[in-house]
């Protein structure tokens, strides 16, 4: 039996080598070359964003950015939806996942009237986060001001995910990096994707998440990033890619999302753009930022295609840019894989004095259950080693539980704050404070994947006063909205819920059946790690 089962998956395996193969022969990428050149636009100075944000300089210290935290979901929308209304000269979008829901067909309006405008722009999407929007990217593509490339594509389109079995090495590295940029004057970047869950827009399934707006020096950084992302050999004009769009298909495409605005739950959306006035101030130079010094840090996309030496890649840049903690480290990461490296450096910090306290997801909270196999099995080395652990609570649970007089070990600070809401379930944000004097915000989680197989950026904000605000709201949501992992005196795990006649402890995973947590058992033995 054992015989007939291996020759049975030794077929299934030739089958798919053959398969991929003949993918790749029949389908192979188009050339790259040549694609038209193109470089952000930096004859700016005189744009409404310029004019403004020029005034606002001229009160800070030389060097420095200013900095805003866009914590709330409809916010983080209303601000991109009004970058792209303030442009006047050029809009450059980068993003890993764009959804084709009311958010995403409401923010693609806002992009397609802005070029209607004279507005030039350039949209570098990841292949693998655009699904179903072939139609409508083939649409976009054709306006005379929008080029669009697509990163790392598929030839397949449909169904596009069996493309892995042709070309796997390369497709399974992607371009994780979101920034969104208004005639070179203004910046968003962060850990939001474009997608309902990102902005807000949903009753439940919620995303937990953090951008910044940048204005001063760092945009030029973060211009110049885009184009080495816009010209690598990974970003496919996307008209070489996509199938062909009918004129007529084209006309109903666009009538779509001119009336995404009349769709039920957009009034939220056009509300929040409405209440959101602080672009006016921008332009009229009196607003007030954070001003900092703000340092970017990215990998070569050269990454992309497994050729980015490893000095040129983020992590090295993160460690330059952060130095050795001394008090405290805050991390923030909803997909959290540390390995066995990342585990053992983590451990070390305590010993060294410095408190390391991580949130990231629970099982019930988490979105993919193969990432969380990826991070349980590391909990009792990080525990024992005095790091405090909190996974963000998920919809409502049923686990053993018993109750507690004591307080518990978790934060005592009261009140949801504005970066942590109830609302939320699930944490996406990849964030980091140290020493409640520089932070991290970006797209980097902290796992196997991020490290080596995917490209990402972010920045390293050097403000105490906004560091120290932002690790205090993360420790007043974990307090409401996060179970803290200890040890048990038998060396088990317990998950230690706040509730309002003191702590409730959980004796086994919130939200686990028993065959799930099977499954979990056996994804974490299976060598995969490294692709998490």
């Amino acid at each position: 039996m054992l015989v007939l089962v291996m020759q049975c998956l030794a077929g299934l395996a030739l089958i798919l080598l053959a398969a991929g193969l003949a993918l790749r022969l029949l389908l192979p990428l188009p050339p790259l070359e040549p694609r038209p050149a193109s470089s952000a636009l930096t004859d700016t100075d005189d744009t409404p964003l310029g004019r403004g944000i020029a005034t606002l300089q001229r009160q800070q210290r030389p060097g420095h950015s200013g900095i805003r935290l866009l914590a709330e979901g409809q916010e983080a929308f209303a601000a991109r939806v009004l970058l792209a209304r303030a442009a006047v000269s050029s809009l450059d979008i980068q993003y890993y996942i764009w959804h084709m829901d009311l958010s995403g067909r409401l923010m693609l309006d806002a992009v397609r009237e802005a070029a209607d405008r004279g507005v030039r722009v350039r949209m570098l999407l990841d292949d693998n986060g655009v699904a179903g929007m072939d139609p409508v990217l083939a649409t976009l593509d054709q306006h005379p001001n929008i080029e669009i490339r697509l990163f790392n594509p598929f030839t397949l389109r449909t169904p596009k995910m069996l493309g892995y079995l042709a070309d796997f090495p390369r497709l399974n590295r992607r371009m994780h990096n979101k920034s969104f940029t208004a005639d070179g004057r203004a910046a968003i970047i962060g850990g939001r994707n474009v997608g309902d869950e990102y902005f807000g827009a949903r009753d439940g399934g919620l995303f937990f998440d953090v951008d910044v707006l940048a204005v001063g020096p760092i945009v030029g950084d973060v211009s110049r990033d885009f184009d080495r992302y816009w010209a690598s050999q990974s970003a496919y004009p996307a008209n070489r890619i996509l199938p062909a769009i009918e004129a007529e298909h084209a006309r109903s495409l666009y009538r779509d999302l001119e009336t995404a605005s009349q769709q039920p739950g957009a009034q939220r959306y056009i509300e929040a753009v409405r209440a959101l006035s602080f672009l006016d101030q921008v332009m009229a130079g009196d607003l007030d930022f954070a001003w900092s010094e703000v340092r970017m840090v990215s990998d070569d996309p050269a990454k992309a295609v497994g050729k980015a030496p490893k000095a040129r890649t983020l992590l090295p840049a993160l460690r330059a840019a952060i130095g050795t903690p001394r008090r405290d480290v805050n991390l923030i990461s909803g997909y959290f894989v540390p390995g066995e490296a990342g585990t053992k450096a983590l451990a070390q910090l305590p010993e060294q004095g410095v408190e390391v306290s991580i949130l990231t997801n629970a099982f019930k909270a988490t979105d993919v259950w193969i990432v969380h196999a990826g991070y349980a099995h590391r909990r009792k080395a990080l525990l024992s080693g005095g790091v405090r652990l909190f996974e963000m609570m998920g919809p409502a649970h049923d686990a053993p539980r018993r109750s507690l007089t004591a307080t518990g070990s978790g934060s005592s600070i009261r009140g949801a704050g504005q970066v942590l809401r109830s609302s939320s379930t699930t944490v996406h944000a990849k964030t980091f404070v140290v020493d409640d004097a520089r932070m991290f915000v970006g797209s980097f989680n902290f796992d196997p994947r991020s490290l080596h197989l995917n490209t990402e950026l972010g920045f390293i904000i050097e403000n105490p006063a906004l560091a120290r605000e932002v690790a205090e709201r993360f420790a007043a949501g974990r307090a409401n909205h996060a179970y803290e992992v200890i040890l048990a005196d038998d060396g088990s795990l317990n998950w230690v819920e706040q509730g309002a006649n003191g702590a409730i402890v959980h004796t086994s995973e919130p939200g686990m059946s028993w065959g799930q947590r099977i499954a979990v058992r056996v994804i974490s033995y299976l060598p995969i790690e490294w692709m998490l």
